[in-house]
């Protein structure tokens, strides 16, 4: 029997990738977003390990305030979001394993080869601690699911169930392979995910977060002429309507969601739900905005035994993700 485990599980490692010149970030801020990369593994490594995926190891180290718990891994890659193409951490039958499903840019939008060659280059150099390795002809990004780690996955419709990813999938026969890959009981659908500046059809992590068994923190917008209001508040109704495993409703807690801010007049799609759950912290993406204190307290309230660490991910988003999107925890 397999199931995917919760973020909150026990990790060994968070997995990232720094932006280079090769990368996403070329034509973008380069040095600026190496900084907020350099100060997310450190947030992260102050208690646990990092894999920290580059094109040259000495040269990124001297840029780090500190170095602990960071591994610098020479590796070849073409984008820096390790969200959707690292290995998932999965229990079968008692043992743990990791999966390596297939990434094709977003449905197609970007170059992915040598973001499937990540999984099985880690693997073969003992990264992974000898655990398995199943690699899957199957077009799965992590940051489109989320898990209670019982069985339930969150999701999209406009993600999984797209066109340009698999062929376009029937709602019944995504959930026979996410059953059959990571042991999925159920699966929440959500219809409402539109996120302006978004491009990758609606992932959910950008939107509705599992942080435990019975509780899902949500995107919430209350001005009524956001562009995002009525899809928000139509999302917000389908999580009212799901229920858990036992039939209760779900404990819905909102996070505040950030007055527009754009760049070369388009939207970027700044979520404070892109958070990334560690052992002992969770690392909280902020934008320069009043509504950063209060999803500080309400992540404070929903994780009162970790850390908040908050990391300003303005230029994050300038590439269309977050902090969550940027890092992928593994357990072997």
């Amino acid at each position: 029997m397999r199931r995917l485990k919760a973020e909150w599980e026990p990790q060994n490692v968070v997995l990232m990738a720094l932006p280079n010149a090769t990368t996403d970030w070329a034509n973008g801020n380069l040095e600026s977003a190496s900084a907020t990369f350099r100060k997310i593994a450190q947030a992260i490594g102050y208690s646990q390990m990092v894999y920290m995926l580059t094109n040259n190891a000495q040269e990124a180290k001297q840029h780090f305030c500190s170095t602990n718990n960071i591994i610098f891994i020479e590796a070849a890659y073409n984008d820096t979001w390790t969200r959707d193409y690292g290995a998932l951490s999965i229990e079968d039958s008692g043992q743990k394993r990791l999966l390596d499903f297939t990434f094709n840019g977003w449905g197609g939008k970007y170059e992915a080869g040598l973001d499937n060659q990540v999984n099985r280059f880690l693997a073969g150099k003992g990264f992974f601690g000898g655990t398995e390795l199943e690699s899957i002809d199957f077009e799965l990004e992590g940051g489109s699911i989320e898990s209670d780690g019982a069985g339930t996955l969150l999701t999209t419709k406009s993600c999984l169930l797209n066109r340009n990813r698999n062929g376009g999938l029937g709602q019944s026969e995504a959930e026979e392979i996410l059953g059959e890959y990571l042991g999925a009981k159920r699966v929440l659908w959500v219809e409402n995910s539109y996120l302006e500046g978004d491009d990758t059809d609606g992932h959910i992590d950008m939107l509705a977060r599992f942080v435990s068994t019975d509780t899902i923190a949500y995107s919430k917008c209350e001005d009524s002429s956001d562009s995002h209001y009525k899809s928000l508040q139509e999302m917000e109704r389908e999580l009212k309507s799901f229920r858990q495993a036992n039939g209760a409703p779900y404990n819905l807690v909102p996070l505040p969601f950030r007055e527009p801010i754009y760049k070369d007049g388009n939207r970027l799609p700044a979520s404070y739900a892109n958070f990334l759950i560690t052992n002992k912290a969770v690392v909280l993406p902020t934008y320069e905005s009043k509504q950063d204190r209060v999803a500080v307290e309400v992540l404070k309230e929903l994780f009162p035994s970790r850390e908040i660490i908050p990391v300003p991910s303005l230029n994050l988003i300038e590439q269309g993700g977050s902090i969550h999107c940027s890092t992928m925890q593994i357990s072997f």
